[in-house]
């Protein structure tokens, strides 16, 4: 047996959860089936956002509940966006194969093309220096933006059809992605540039987000079986907990807060769920339905300064869950 076959799963006891441990707050996107997700919250506390139907890049004053949107090119598909130190906003023209940057100053845009066989820009993240990091699910490539040069260079996924999908990046700037299509996890050295595949200990496994906590553990959602798993670079090993819903659950968007726990919304319910996860007390502590339904939420941030995080939903609004606790 492999380091990275190790895994241990944990029964989940029933046990009663946090009686209000979050307020959410949502805003019914003004642009009716446009598909708004992906928020990012500014430095101001506005919150951007795609629509990725709608081919725009729009801003929610949450102060004053105004939006106000900025077309992109016709085609663009957005899928998620990051906002710069400089104010600029960057998102991934995802059927148009550019990665796009936003003057909210003037409305201009620039693009940045990719590189011959890259089609479909999926997910950007910063990284320490100010570049992006993002993937590129149908091509199967990770890739790296120089943000000054504008240089992009790729990597390639070695499983076919592998999807890599959620990305971010631990404590000393190394990405941590999850491979969809697979029941992988990978990793890029950004000094070498190479890429290392890790297998899920089961088969059937199909990650879909990730978040890793300060202490170097990589925490994904396995959106086929509903588990949310752990596992540790340093020894290989896994473990993984049962969603409150079981199976049905469908794990997407994930988020980490200020007290290190781990956040899942369960997608294969009805009303979406919020999952509260506690890597201390290894157990599932909260678990919060979306008043609006939901339908699916992809992905979320989390506002260290108001505690809150943010989520977009395919019931077209912008939400806000304002932790309690």
């Amino acid at each position: 047996m492999t380091r990275a076959s190790i895994l241990a799963v944990a029964v989940l006891v029933a046990a009663p959860f946090a009686p209000d441990p979050m307020e959410i707050t949502e805003w019914p996107v003004p642009w009716q089936n446009t598909g708004p997700r992906d928020p990012y919250v500014a430095a101001d506390g506005r919150v951007w956002f795609v629509g990725q139907r709608g081919d725009y890049v729009a801003v929610l004053d949450p102060a004053s509940g105004e939006f106000r949107r900025f077309p992109l090119p016709d085609g663009a598909g957005p899928h998620n966006l990051i906002v710069a130190r400089d104010g600029k906003i960057w998102y991934a023209g995802n059927r148009a194969g550019h990665i796009g940057i936003l003057d909210p100053s003037s409305g201009a845009i620039t693009q940045v093309a990719m590189p011959e066989g890259v089609q479909d820009p999926h997910t950007l993240v910063w990284d320490s220096q100010g570049d992006i990091w993002f993937t590129a699910q149908q091509s199967n490539v990770v890739g790296h933006l120089d943000v000054e040069t504008r240089a992009v260079r790729v990597v390639p996924v070695p499983t076919p059809r592998a999807r890599p999908y959620g990305i971010v990046l631990d404590g000393r700037d190394r990405p941590w992605i999850v491979l969809f299509g697979t029941n992988k996890l990978a990793t890029v050295d950004p000094a070498a540039f190479t890429l290392r595949e890790i297998a899920l200990p089961r088969p059937d496994a199909r990650p879909r987000r990730v978040v890793v906590t300060p202490d170097g553990m990589v925490w994904y959602g396995d959106y086929a079986k509903g588990y949310l798993g752990r596992y540790d670079p340093r020894s290989g090993a896994f473990k993984e907990w049962p969603m409150p819903a079981g199976e049905a659950s469908l794990p997407y968007a994930m988020a980490l807060d200020d007290r290190n726990r781990v956040w899942l919304v369960e997608t294969g319910v009805r009303p979406n769920r919020f999952a509260g996860f506690d890597p201390a007390r290894e157990a599932f502590v909260a678990s919060v339905e979306i008043p609006s339904g939901a339908g699916s939420v992809r992905h979320m941030v989390f506002d260290p300064k108001t505690r809150s995080i943010w989520f977009g939903t395919d019931a077209g609004t912008i939400g806000r869950a304002k932790l309690t606790d």
